[in-house]
């Protein structure tokens, strides 16, 4: 009996065993990385790359898999993500790659979804990360100009190229060493600044190109927006209409690359949100393969959050929010959905877009047609173009007509067969919603202390020093403080007339004390870094004592001469005294870096006992920490905290920080640029979840409130003149055939995460508007719609809603005449029967 069972035991493990090895055979192809004029090549084979921007330090290890799976159905056969120097040697000579900063493991993972990755070392990111993913301890090396024929830069620069190369290799990631890695990148941007270096500048881009060559990795290099970029490094186009606006390879042999297709734009604070259609992105894809493009990388895909102090100069805490897939990396629709169709239907133009010969044809005014033929074959692929951005166009093309909506882009595999337009969504729509958790908010009590304002300094000097040389990004904070001793006539004698200060700065922010009493406080934003901060000021005979708590909002990230920004107070003066203007600058000034509840570590539940805390009751000070605990919320989506009733600073989570906040920065619309701050799942423990929040402003905390972040809104907006699905159709022995019984338009829901529909919320077949969460009933609506859609849908996990006047209508049409609309709302969830 023992036998038998070990015998099954061990058939089992060997069927486990093989299926995992026939996985693993089905990975994509790896060897020798090349190309030609059309491609990269991988094996001496051409490929179509449908890329996205990932970066692992934007998320934590725990939701990789997710984001790499999504990023996968999305139709991604390749992920690019940067280096980031800064987060890896933070101390010279000290190395931290553990964690959200394990390169290694991320790499492999997205090998083991079965794509590729582009590797851009930089070692100069920007990417609105802090300091451009440059150390601060590089700003200290004697000598020292970044990016330029400077030795000191080359010196370190290279140690550290070689340091990352030599990991890589070590673990057999590059291509021809049977890994993933098929690209990487050296510099970034560099056209933008290299003309400011003159000589220097071009002598430098000749030497980065040589280093990284000279790594011997078999992969090909790519220098973006490098107009010169030296052979054999491809130059490659970062922007959002690169079909339009790239000037092409410098040499005619190199393939046509985008770095970086632009999903939306990143968000700063004070900033709107920021908007790009999906309708807008697919036109610019497609435009650019029909010109040639073989790999379009979105930038990002998934953005992400910059936890802790990681983000550049007034960037958000939130990152690219607006991509494919979201902060938290659920699937923004239609823009995940439309891609992907988009890429399907790329792949079916595969063969005549790789091997095939282009031609274009005008076909009217704002009119062309762009195809593809492998002469002898009967391969073909088209593109109709209709840049007319107000009407739909009519067009013949090959003896056949085809209506192309307007500024759009349809797609012909077979030159027959339309399978996808640009301007027509037929993927599916969502809308994200922040649900409070019962269980969280259950026992929030906010407790409080105070910040200490210091009256011990341990720098002295004439004047102030600067921010980032004396914080060396190690906090946002540092305090300065001056003495001034006043007699009475120098004071006014009138009630209504009294002195003022005024402090030009440099930038970023910076709140005022005087005589221990807060002031006001002023702050610059992400294009006007400086300000003044002015105000009425109070002081008495004797001696008084001015102290500022100025602090930065990360390093810049870009331009020229980086090392030689600085920030923080350039003067100091008071205004009005009986006895004339008086300049404070050269006064003599005391220093101290950070924040008391910094160094005590309040942000941690040992640090915190260090103090006495008292109950948070209405609105606290400026400069308060406030700390409670929390359970974990119910279920397993998403967690934020939303920070209504705050201002400005930072919050962490058992010790983990999630970022700055910055409620009271509104944008032109009236309203924060930020409102719900991102709570990883791995932060948070199931009871008592220890959560800190600093705050600089006058503020109450009751208001806060954590919640669950869902996607299970979703909606279908489908006219009768949309396209079938494109995966109606599949390439069989070259020629493109129907794989679905009926190809007819319509509508397709599917749930999230293996929920049901639960309830039709909205289901309208006339002419309804509005967008997912907000439809509304036009001035024609069939009476039955939400019967039938309900008969379709409920209780199923995906549904199909044919587009069918038969069907929907069952001859009752009240308006005949006009094209009609499905507009149709669903909940999802799980039963809880």
């Amino acid at each position: 009996m023992a036998a038998s069972r070990l015998l099954l035991i061990t058939l089992l493990f060997l069927l486990v065993v093989s299926t995992i090895n026939a996985h693993e055979g089905k990975k994509l192809a790896t060897g020798s990385v090349t190309y030609d004029g059309r491609s990269l090549m991988i094996n001496g084979k051409r490929v179509l790359l449908f890329s996205g921007s990932v970066h692992y330090t934007r998320s934590t290890p725990d939701m990789w898999p997710d984001i790499l799976q999504r990023a996968k159905k999305g139709g991604l056969n390749l992920i690019q993500t940067y280096v980031f120097w800064n987060v890896h040697e933070p101390v010279q000579g000290q190395y931290n790659f553990t964690g959200q900063y394990d390169l290694v493991k991320f790499i492999k993972l997205v090998w083991a979804h079965d794509m590729y990755v582009t590797l851009r070392l930089g070692p100069f990111i920007q990417a609105e990360w802090n300091h451009g993913g440059l150390p601060f301890w590089m700003r200290e090396v004697p000598d020292i100009t970044f990016r330029t024929d400077n030795e000191p830069f080359k010196k370190y620069m290279k140690k550290y190229v070689t340091m990352i190369i030599e990991k890589i290799k070590g673990a057999k990631l590059f291509a021809p060493q049977g890994g993933p890695i098929i690209l990487a990148q050296i510099e970034n941007e560099y056209n933008h600044i290299q003309r400011a270096f003159r000589k220097k500048g071009s002598s430098y881009i000749q030497w980065a190109a040589k280093l990284a060559v000279g790594m011997d990795v078999g992969v090909p290099w790519v220098m973006c927006k490098q107009t010169d970029a030296p052979d054999p490094v491809i130059n490659s186009c970062n922007g959002r209409h690169c079909g339009d606006t790239f000037t092409g390879p410098n040499k005619p042999y190199k393939p046509s690359l985008w770095t970086e297709n632009w999903t939306a734009q990143y968000r700063a604070f004070g900033d709107p949100p920021s908007q790009r259609a999906a309708e807008d992105i697919a036109y610019s894809v497609a435009r650019f393969f029909s010109r040639n493009g073989t790999l379009t990388n979105y930038y990002m895909y998934h953005g992400g959050t910059n936890f802790g102090r990681t983000s550049a100069h007034f960037t958000s805490t939130r990152y690219y929010d607006e991509a494919p897939l979201d902060e938290y990396g659920l699937q923004r629709e239609p823009k995940w959905g439309h891609l992907k169709d988009l890429h399907r239907a790329l792949n079916l133009c595969k063969k005549a877009l790789l091997w095939g010969v282009s031609s274009t044809q005008a076909l009217g005014k704002d009119l062309e047609a762009t195809y593809f033929e492998q002469p002898g074959t009967n391969i073909c692929a088209a593109f109709l173009v209709n840049n007319n951005t107000k009407i739909p166009q009519t067009v013949t093309f090959k003896g056949e007509n085809y209506i192309i909506p307007q500024r759009s882009i349809s797609i012909l595999p077979d030159c027959k067969t339309v399978v996808y337009n640009t301007e027509t969504i037929v993927a599916q729509h969502n809308s994200r919603n922040f649900v409070r958790s019962e269980i969280a908010n259950r026992n929030l009590q906010w407790k409080m202390y105070k910040e200490v304002i210091p009256n011990q300094f341990s720098l002295k000097s004439v004047r102030p020093f600067e921010l980032f040389g004396l914080t060396k990004d190690t906090t946002d904070y540092a305090w300065y403080s001056t003495i001034i001793t006043l007699d009475r006539r120098d004071l006014s004698m009138r009630k209504d007339i009294s002195p003022v200060i005024r402090i030009p700065s440099l930038g970023h922010a910076m709140i005022v004390f005087v005589n221990g009493e807060y002031l006001g406080s002023a702050h610059g934003s992400h294009d006007v870094k400086g300000f003044v901060f002015q105000n009425e000021i109070k002081l008495k005979p004797g001696v008084n004592t001015i102290t500022l708590l100025c602090s930065t909002i990360g390093f810049p990230d870009s331009g020229p001469y980086m090392e030689r920004v600085y920030t923080g107070p350039r003067a100091v003066q008071l205004l009005g005294l009986n006895t004339g203007n008086l300049d404070l600058t050269f006064n003599g000034w005391a220093h101290q870096v950070g924040l008391d509840g910094e160094k005590l570590a309040l942000f941690t539940k040992e640090g915190s006992k260090k103090v006495e805390w008292t109950k948070a009751n209405g609105v606290g000070p400026p400069l308060t920490w406030y700390k409670a605990s929390f359970d974990a919320p119910e279920g397993k989506n998403p967690v934020v905290i939303r920070m209504t009733g705050m201002g400005k600073g930072m919050v962490w989570v058992n010790g983990n920080s999630i970022g700055r906040h910055w409620m009271s920065f509104l944008s032109a619309l009236g309203k924060p640029s930020e409102s719900e701050y991102h709570i990883p799942r791995a932060f948070i423990k199931p009871k008592d979840n220890f959560l800190v929040v600093f705050e600089e402003e006058a503020s109450d905390p009751k208001s806060m409130e954590i919640l669950v972040v869902d996607r299970d809104t979703i909606c279908s907006f489908m006219t009768e003149l949309h396209p079938p699905h494109v995966k109606s159709w599949a390439r069989q022995n070259s020629h493109i055939r129907p794989v679905v019984d009926i190809v007819r338009p319509a509508a397709h829901l599917k749930c999230p995460n293996h929920k049901t529909i639960l309830a039709v919320e909205f289901a309208s077949w006339g002419d309804p508007y509005g967008s997912c969460g907000n439809y509304m009933v036009g001035n024609c609506s069939s009476p039955i719609t939400k019967e039938v859609v309900e008969k379709r849908c409920l209780g199923k996990i995906e549904c199909e809603i044919p587009i069918q006047r038969k069907l929907l209508d069952k001859n009752n049409d009240g308006c005949p005449d006009i094209t009609k609309t499905l507009a149709v709302q669903v909940k999802c969830g799980f039963s809880k029967n």
